[in-house]
């Protein structure tokens, strides 16, 4: 679990950069599926952001500071599979896969959380995270975690956001949706978003009492 949990900071070490970049944008689409299992919608006022081509470059070189095998396995597996921003300043929303078949290992429930928390210290490589809130909950037959804090990106320290984190294991991988909302709207764009785990139901990715319930 520990060789696990240092790979995810790995993993998310790359991605919070990703997050934090603003690279031309697509045209919007509402439904974004990922090939392990899991889809997420957002309105078609969103902008779709094309981060693949930046991908290799970030994995590099966070690949550089890997101190195992394993975690530059997890750096060379992690997907970007949505990306868009929404405003002026911009609210971003990102979608992070790790697919097991790459990975070459699954997790279970009882590891959620130790991922999650790998979300929430990846992204301090980027950002200034205060004022956190904890929560658990289940969407269907799945468990997420979640993480709320205010955040002030290190090369922007007058700029403050809400930064939000969800996480969740489905059947082929696990995955994790992360918010940079510069206002109430994206924040509640990024919760309200429908999210589709495996076969259950679509439902709002965050529902209202997310942070009732402590992890």
């Amino acid at each position: 679990m520990k060789a696990r949990l240092f790979t995810t900071f790995a993993v998310f070490s790359c991605c919070a950069a990703i997050f934090a970049q603003a690279p031309a944008a697509a045209p919007a689409s509402q439904a974004h599926a990922s090939s392990i299992g899991f889809s997420y919608s957002l309105p078609t006022d969103w902008e779709v952001v094309d981060a693949q081509p930046s991908l290799p470059a970030v994995q590099q070189q966070v690949a550089k500071s890997a101190t195992s095998e394993e975690e530059k396995k997890g750096v060379s597996c992690v997907q970007i599979a949505l990306t868009a921003r929404h405003g002026s300043p911009s609210s971003v929303i990102v979608a992070v896969a790790l697919p097991f078949d790459c990975f070459g290992q699954s997790m279970t429930d009882k590891e959620l959380p130790g991922f999650a928390t790998g979300a929430s210290e990846g992204l301090k490589q980027t950002f200034d995270l205060t004022s956190p809130m904890y929560g658990a909950y289940t969407l269907g037959s799945h468990s997420l975690w979640i993480e709320r804090a205010k955040g002030t990106p290190k090369d922007s320290p007058s700029s403050l956001y809400t930064v939000e984190i969800a996480c969740s294991i489905v059947k082929k991988g696990a995955v994790c949706w992360m918010a940079m909302a510069a206002d109430d709207a994206g924040l509640q764009t990024f919760e309200h978003g429908l999210v589709t785990l495996d076969s259950d139901p679509p439902a709002a990715l965050v529902p209202a009492d997310a942070f009732a319930k402590k992890p």
